[in-house]
């Protein structure tokens, strides 16, 4: 508005001077002065009317002047007036709009810087957990390996005890049955109960002296002193039957009586199973001893090998908790850096855009 208001005064002024510049240069000249007579009057101003304007003392005309410069003038003021409002308008328009950026600058940058340290500090303390985790699992698990093997083993023992004494009157049995059987060959004994030795003890303990015995001595009575009943009786003494059984109890017998008291031969068959038996024993026993030893030594490998299959399951379980720890460790790490460059490239961006406007 103040422009278009000087450009007003500017034309009136202009105006009126060129008006002026007309009528000085425009009075009446002889080669321009026609030789007849008008008959019309002259509009055109005299050099009097041009140097004098007829509107210098109208007060009418000062009168408007005035007016119309003083409400020029207020127009003037009241457009600088709204200028400066709206520009004060503008202003804190401005700067409430630069706070709010500065605010939501640092939000953000506050904000990202968080985010940075939560992953960076989120990072490191993974990382001390997987370290943690490998060590004292580690110890862990090898605290605990010999105490659990020790326990599995006593509670296998425990509910294999009747294995292991099955185990050792099993192999007990069989070497006691297998001296017992030399000795009885030795006698020249090859059956019992007409069974082989091998069929007559697969059904009687070795342990059982009187049976075996009473069965000796049947046998002796039926070979060596009546015969069969199908050869109805025969002397005492007929040495054509199973002779080397007979021979050894007929000349043996003797032999272990003492001086003035006869021995019987069933005393004498008697003492010799004992004898064959005692003999049979202490081998018997350690053979149990051995079986049972064995048994408990094949529950202990067993054991041992369950207790290390699980310790291997949680050594595993352990290195597989810390890569997937080191996973995360490493992906944390990957969001650090990538919002540490993108902070950095925006703040370099910032300082750019500062520094434009500041030139």
């Amino acid at each position: 508005m103040k422009l278009h208001y000087t450009k007003l005064l500017l034309f009136f002024f202009t105006l009126n001077i060129l008006l002026t510049s007309y009528h000085a240069h425009n009075k009446n000249k002889p080669s321009i002065t026609p030789h007849h007579t008008r008959s019309t009057t002259s509009r055109l101003l005299s050099e009097y009317d041009t140097e004098s304007s007829i509107y210098d003392s109208d007060e009418e005309i000062d009168s408007v002047k005035e007016i119309f410069e003083r409400q020029t003038s207020r127009r003037f003021e009241e457009y600088e007036e709204r200028m400066i409002t709206q520009r004060q308008k503008y202003k804190e328009q401005r700067d409430k709009d630069i706070q709010k950026i500065i605010h939501k600058d640092k939000m953000e940058k506050n904000l990202a810087e968080k985010i940075e340290k939560g992953c960076l500090r989120c990072g490191c303390g993974l990382a001390g957990v997987a370290g943690s985790i490998g060590l004292f699992g580690a110890v862990a698990i090898n605290i605990w390996k010999p105490g659990a093997i020790t326990a599995a083993i006593a509670k296998a023992i425990a509910e294999g005890t009747a294995n292991i004494s099955a185990a050792g009157v099993e192999a007990g049995e069989v070497t006691g049955k297998e001296l017992v059987i030399t000795g009885l060959k030795r006698m020249g004994i090859s059956t019992l109960d007409n069974k082989l030795l091998e069929s007559y003890f697969a059904k009687i303990s070795y342990k059982k002296v009187a049976s075996i015995a009473q069965a000796v001595y049947q046998q002796h009575f039926e070979k060596c002193e009546f015969g069969s009943l199908k050869q109805g009786f025969t002397a005492v003494g007929d040495r054509s039957r199973d002779i080397h059984f007979c021979q050894s109890v007929w000349n043996q017998a003797p032999a272990v009586s003492r001086p003035g008291e006869h021995i019987s031969r069933i005393d004498f068959i008697q003492r010799t199973v004992q004898n064959i038996f005692t003999k049979a024993e202490e081998p018997a026993n350690a053979a149990a001893k051995i079986a049972e030893a064995t048994e408990i030594a094949t529950i202990k490998a067993a054991e041992e090998k369950t207790i290390e299959a699980a310790s291997t399951q949680l050594y595993g379980a352990i290195g597989y908790c810390i890569l997937a720890i080191l996973i995360i460790v490493l992906i944390m790490l990957i969001i650090y850096l990538i919002l540490r460059y993108r902070r950095k490239k925006k703040m370099k961006k910032k300082a750019q855009y500062t520094k434009l406007l500041n030139q």
